[in-house]
């Protein structure tokens, strides 16, 4: 499961009170540094300003534009720095795009061809220091200077109409550390379903779920063949139970359900330095199976499943459809692999968060049938993956149907088919 990594982390600020947040939040007081947009005109009625954020500071390969001020509602108060940086120590990057002409509400953006963060960061005074990628702080002034436009106008929405025009001020706010979980899909390569199943992978969407940019799993996270159930500071609970950690960053983190979980509705909570977000409410299933046929091998003659010959490198794809892996059609009594989650419990049984290992083999304990074009192919071995975490593995021998590059495809387990609609290229 590939992650999807933002481009860049959007932020919401107005110059009028917000609406109150979801605690814990540090509310900070008016700062030493000034803030200015400057304008740089717009179209579709939407103003655009070029963003000079209060202090600034080369670094040698970096511009660190601060603005720091005291807060108090979060940990043990202290210091809140907001810093915008960009590469180079050219002019900002940054803008704020307005949405009308009378609007103070902006969503800051970077200018094309540039690239940057939004690091949110308190140094708390009992000496702790935690660090937010994120996009969950308010701004007002408390003070605000125009200078190119009339006074009655002076609102970001028209600086942003007006090149050149600009409006300056120090700046006060709230800034909401909480995780907040905004949906929860099994895994998107393996189908993205609203509903779960023990032992399946999950990715989790939203916003402060991660105070790194991201990182995934590796050697060193495990205890032996146990995988970790916390990453970078962040853990996830299903059902009050501890998830499996992949991957995290501020808006996903991937993780394999426990295996004991319940069917039924069951909550899924992200914890991490901000607190625990609320509850997201998810289904899960006794399966929920899905195979590998992710939105890359998705064309314009349909979306091809993943489907590998034994030797472990060439895809099941038309000749010449991609160069970035080697392709062959299938052929009639050609053993073929694929690959899945959510198939539900194996013979010997391998909890999720284990590696499954390769001596016993296991075998699912209900039947999949694999079809090619309503023909079923004969499975010779169906598990989890050895060396894997809840990755299934199905060893198929493609019938004798007819060739084409668009030879439909489905599967069902213990007889109730899979919900996927997918294609397969078969030769001669």
């Amino acid at each position: 499961m590939k992650p999807f990594i933002p481009a860049f982390l959007f932020c919401l600020a107005v110059l009028t009170p917000a609406a109150s947040a979801a605690t814990p939040t540090a509310t900070y007081t008016n700062s030493s540094q000034n803030v200015t947009f400057t304008g740089l005109g717009g179209s579709n009625g939407v103003g655009q300003s070029r963003v000079t954020w209060g202090a600034c500071a080369y670094d040698g390969t970096n511009t660190n534009c601060t603005v720091s001020a005291p807060y108090t509602g979060v940990g043990g108060g202290g210091t809140i720095s907001i810093v915008f940086s960009y590469k180079g120590q050219g002019l900002s990057p940054f803008t704020a795009n307005s949405i009308s002409p009378g609007s103070n509400q902006i969503t800051f953006g970077l200018l094309p061809g540039n690239s940057g963060s939004i690091v949110v960061s308190l140094a708390e005074n009992i000496g702790a220091n935690v660090t937010f990628l994120s996009d969950n702080f308010v701004f007002m002034f408390s003070t605000v200077t125009c200078t190119g436009i009339g006074s009655s106008s002076c609102a970001v929405g028209q600086v942003g109409l007006t090149p050149n025009a600009t409006i300056t001020g120090t700046v006060y706010g709230t800034f909401d550390a909480t995780p907040v979980i905004q949906n929860v899909i099994s895994a998107d390569a393996y189908g993205a379903f609203p509903a779960l199943a023990p032992a399946t992978w999950m990715e989790i969407y939203g916003t402060n779920l991660a105070n790194v940019l991201s990182q995934n799993w590796a050697t060193v996270n495990f205890n032996g063949n146990l995988a970790p159930t916390a990453l970078g500071g962040t853990t996830v609970t299903i059902g009050g139970q501890s998830a499996f950690i992949d991957y995290i960053s501020p808006g996903q983190v991937n993780a394999q359900v426990p295996s004991n979980v319940s069917p039924g509705l069951q909550p899924v909570v992200v914890s991490m330095a901000g607190g625990a977000s609320a509850a997201f409410m998810i289904m899960v299933n006794a399966t929920e199976p899905g195979v590998l046929a992710p939105a890359v091998f998705d064309v314009a003659a349909g979306q091809y499943v993943v489907a590998l010959f034994p030797d472990n490198v060439t895809y099941v794809l038309p000749p010449g459809l991609t160069s970035a892996v080697p392709t062959a059609r299938a052929k009639p009594g050609n053993t073929i692999v694929f690959y899945g989650v959510g198939f539900g419990p194996v013979t010997p049984n391998t909890p999720a968060g284990q590696i499954v290992p390769y001596t016993p083999i296991n075998n699912l304990s209900s039947n999949v049938q694999v079809n090619f074009a309503g023909v079923p192919g004969t499975v010779t071995y169906s598990g989890l993956a050895g060396g894997y975490l809840g990755l299934y593995q199905f060893d198929v021998i493609v019938p004798n149907v007819a060739a084409s590059d668009s030879v439909p495809i489905s599967f069902s387990l213990g007889g109730t088919p899979g919900p996927q609609k997918m294609i397969i290229a078969i030769g001669n």
